[in-house]
């Protein structure tokens, strides 16, 4: 071993850099794509970036289907999440030794985006809408991805950073992220799993105004916080969107020059073709945008990955971890464990657990299925809800769907809501689809694919396909699809709910399964608009509670739904991800009262949509978002999840700000109970959240058995961003600490002092615009700047403290002339302090007015008198 790059004794950058400087120029830019060429001279093997393992790994055949994200989460076990974060890195680096090209060892996951909002598309990726809770839980998978030793087994890619909760536009709009939801919201989820991830994908959206693949908080935030080197991969085809549809860059040298001085490392680009992408990174040198010195630090962070990989040790220490291959039932038990532990117990008026013997009607469109999602593995088998209780009691089944008559054709429909139908032949058991030259057929199992062809939408007599947005239409007695719409018949032959009602009258109880269609209304590039359940299936739901009281409604569903009627009617609900492979047994187990429901909701279950923000409003603080800082009523609160046994909370004591409190179950069965601690700041210069999430415990109580569970908030965590200057800060004040079973469950409270400093009023001279405290009608813009969208608009700046200011320098730009009018205490009659007129057309500019004679302190307003108004800042002297 002659080598120092092959030498474990050497330190990691050390190996980087010897093997850095025995590679050419064109090398070292070979390694700057997804697809990384072998270097033959060196033995150095290929190598790609990107093996999907969100919950499980995928793409890559029959595998082990862990819950969604979101489900895994439910569990509110780090624990459990790293043993199936660790179970995932066995069977890639199962598939790695069977295929090195096809299974790369850096794996894209997890997606740490808070889910502010359960419109989002890609809901069922992420953890939770609380950040703190995120990134506890990112941690976890990213830990057990990458293993404890000294060796990563796999190297976790932290996704999407930053401000990414939108699939409508996601490629051109821009996230607005003020100052205080950047440093409170999204950097807390993304920065403690920074600790064993090794990687970051930046998100497609832009931030602010600037590209996220272009943020200067990759390099400014990201890699400081990092505690190793950190490497940056591209999302796919983003790097293409720079100089495409965003526009940002004139052309593609410049936008990859950009991209690579930002902090990216490897491009996502054009598949497993990089000539393309190199070109541009050589013009790019051509040109000096770029120098070596660019080139070798992009690359050095790629191969710092692959020598923590063990790429360039011995075999054995390269690739540790299971060397078997990958059977079905490898991680069977694991699996079963996930899906039970993750199942919410949303309401239960006494009907469960089910007591055997009894006749069960199980019925819906999701009953005895599984659905796969875009970002899940093969599944190996699949045990349904209806086999599941079929194991356990006598059933009957129902799908619960129509039967039409469509033209000269049967179909079965499947609402999966948001007017998407599937249509299924009961000829062949196929679904309707279209392929890439429009021809109509009965040839696929389902929705499927990343270009979904096989959905459908009634509108005024005509049926289109959603896909080519063609219609339906006959011709000789043949379905096809027409540019122009076209009355069709469609004729109800049975109705799915009245077959349901019917037999869920001849049963004890009725198992209705509903929820959604992963890759339907609802997935990535796909966001939803309601959160109503599918109407079809509501229908199905309610014939089969009329018929028989003694319903139990199961939810499987990547994201939340407004189920208002349900939550009324029906005596049992319950939730949980798409559970992966093992589902109807862990379902099952749970009905029937083996397990004591563990899962509890990591993000607010809302009535209706409209008490929700714009899907594109990131501000969770001024539009009053999630749980932090909602006011109204949810249909079920944040941490929400009931047991089969009850739990009494008493003697919460406090010694300083530790806590300590009694946890009794009081029922009759052993049950588990999740410890929810939050806090709430009673007085501060800023708006605080109504509560905020600081701890929890599991405790696993027999009948009678009491537990003390103690917490003591990390005082750290009790700081705000100021942003009067610009930093963290904790003020002196008193906090509420409130425990209990959910955010809106809290049994008992105390209060506790917190030792902080006092924020002074704000030194005007330099007031920057996006430090500002309250806004209206206004965009954040790049470079630090805020745009006015319409006359009226302002921002307010509290407490200055102005002195003998007799004049103010206003960096700004208009579209073609405008004003600024600043005013003291109100944006309509307060006192006028100066008028500013703005320039234009041109760039940022210096304008110096005089001032109104004031002093002491006051809220300051800058009023914008026009629209597309930019201000940069401003500066009193």
């Amino acid at each position: 071993m002659n080598e120092p790059f092959r030498d474990p004794a050497h330190p990691t950058a050390h190996r980087v850099a010897d093997l850095l400087g025995r590679l050419t120029l064109e090398e070292k830019l070979s390694l700057l794509h997804q697809h990384q060429p072998a270097i033959p001279r060196l033995g150095v093997k290929a190598f790609r970036t990107g093996t999907e393992a969100l919950h499980g790994l995928a793409w890559l055949g029959p595998a082990t289907v862990f819950p969604q994200a979101v489900g895994l989460a439910s569990t509110w076990d780090p624990e459990l999440v790293e043993r199936v974060g660790a179970a995932t890195a066995d069977e890639v680096l199962a598939s790695h030794r069977k295929d090195p090209a096809g299974a790369g060892r850096n794996v894209w996951a997890p997606v740490v985006n808070p889910l502010r909002d359960p419109r989002w598309g890609r809901n069922e990726e992420g953890y939770s809408e609380d950040p703190w809770l995120t990134g506890l839980l990112a941690t976890a998978y990213a830990t057990g991805l990458c293993g404890r030793g000294p060796v990563l087994r796999t190297a976790p890619t932290l996704k999407h950073f930053l401000g990414y909760n939108n699939e409508t536009d996601r490629c051109v709009t821009s996230s607005n992220l003020p100052p205080r939801v950047l440093h409170e919201y999204e950097l807390p989820a993304f920065l403690p799993p920074l600790q064993a991830a090794v990687a970051v994908m930046p998100s497609y959206n832009l931030v602010n105004g600037r590209p996220a693949h272009l943020s200067p908080l990759i390099n400014d935030v990201l890699r400081a916080a990092a505690p190793d080197e950190l490497l940056v991969v591209s999302d796919a085809y983003a790097p293409g969107n720079l100089y495409g549809l965003q526009a940002y860059h004139p052309d593609a040298p410049t936008a990859y020059a950009a991209a690579v001085k930002a902090g990216l490392d490897s491009f996502t680009q054009d598949d497993d073709r990089p000539a393309d992408t190199l070109a541009h990174l050589r013009t790019a040198l051509e040109r000096g945008l770029l120098d070596e010195q660019d080139i070798d630090r992009a690359a050095g962070h790629v191969l710092s990955i692959r020598v923590r990989l063990g790429e360039f040790d011995d075999e054995e220490a390269a690739e540790p971890g299971e060397s078997a291959p990958y059977t079905p039932g490898q991680h069977q038990d694991l699996a079963r464990e996930a899906a039970a532990r993750s199942i919410v117990l949303l309401k239960n008026e006494g009907l469960l657990p089910l007591r055997a013997p009894l006749k069960v009607a199980v019925i819906g469109q999701l009953a005895d299925t599984l659905m796969e999602d875009w970002y899940s593995g093969t599944l190996p088998y699949a045990v349904t809800a209806l086999q599941g209780m079929a194991e356990r009691c006598e059933t009957v089944f129902c799908e619960g769907v129509d039967r039409v008559a469509l033209g000269g054709h049967e179909f079965d429909v499947f609402d999966w809501g948001g007017g998407a139908l599937a249509l299924r032949s009961p000829l062949n058991g196929q679904f309707l689809s279209a392929d890439e030259e429009g021809r109509l057929a009965c040839d696929q199992p389902g929705p499927n694919g990343w270009e979904v062809r096989q959905t459908f939408r009634r509108a005024d007599g005509a049926l289109r396909h959603l896909h080519s947005g063609r219609y339906v239409t006959e011709e000789d007695g043949r379905l096809v699809l027409a540019d122009e719409p076209a009355a069709l018949s469609w004729e109800l032959l049975s109705s799915g709910a009245r077959q349901a009602a019917e037999l869920a009258a001849t049963a004890d109880v009725a198992v209705v399964v509903a929820g959604d269609h992963p890759l339907v209304n609802g997935r990535e590039t796909e966001d939803r608009t309601d959160l109503d359940l599918p109407a079809a299936q509501e229908a199905v739901l309610r014939a089969v509670h009329a018929a028989n009281p003694a319903t139990v409604l199961v939810l499987s569903s990547g994201y939340p739904f407004g189920v208002t009627w349900a939550d009324e009617h029906v005596p049992a609900v319950l939730w949980s991800s798409h559970g992966g492979q093992e589902y109807g047994h862990a379902l099952a187990e749970v009905l029937f009262g083996d397990r004591d429901p563990e899962g509890r909701l990591t993000q607010t279950w809302y009535r209706d949509a409209c008490e929700l923000p714009d899907l594109l409003d990131y501000d969770i603080i001024a539009s009053d978002a999630t749980y932090l800082y909602y006011r109204g009523a949810p249909l079920y609160p944040f941490g929400h999840g009931l047991s089969y046994t009850g739990f009494a909370y008493t003697d919460l004591t406090m010694d300083g700000a530790r806590a300590e409190v009694t946890v009794t179950n009081t029922g009759e069965r052993e049950g588990v109970e999740v410890v929810q601690f939050y806090t709430h700041q009673r007085r501060s210069r800023v708006k605080q959240p109504l509560r905020r999430l600081r701890g929890f415990e599991r405790v696993r109580l027999a009948p009678g058995q009491s537990a003390r569970v103690s917490f003591e908030p990390d005082r750290r965590d009790l700081a705000f961003w100021d942003v009067t200057r610009g930093r963290l800060v904790v003020e002196e004040a008193t906090h509420l600490l409130m425990v209990g079973r959910s955010a809106r469950d809290l049994r008992l409270c105390a209060a506790f002092d917190v030792e902080g400093e006092r924020i002074p009023p704000r030194d005007p001279g330099e007031l920057r615009a996006v430090d500002h405290d309250e806004y209206d009608a206004i965009t954040f813009t790049d470079r630090d700047t805020v745009r006015g969208e319409a006359p009226g608009a302002w921002i307010l700046y509290r407490q200055v403290a102005f002195a003998a200011h007799d004049s103010c320098v206003i960096t700004a730009a208009s579209a073609g002339g405008a004003m600024l009018t600043l005013r003291l205490g109100d944006p309509l009659s307060g006192q006028v302090l100066a008028t500013v007129p703005v320039p234009g057309p041109g760039e940022l500019a210096e304008t110096r007015c005089d001032l109104a004679s004031t002093a002491g302190v006051h809220d300051l307003y800058v009023v914008f008198e026009n629209e597309g108004v930019t201000l940069s800042g401003m500066r009193f002297a």
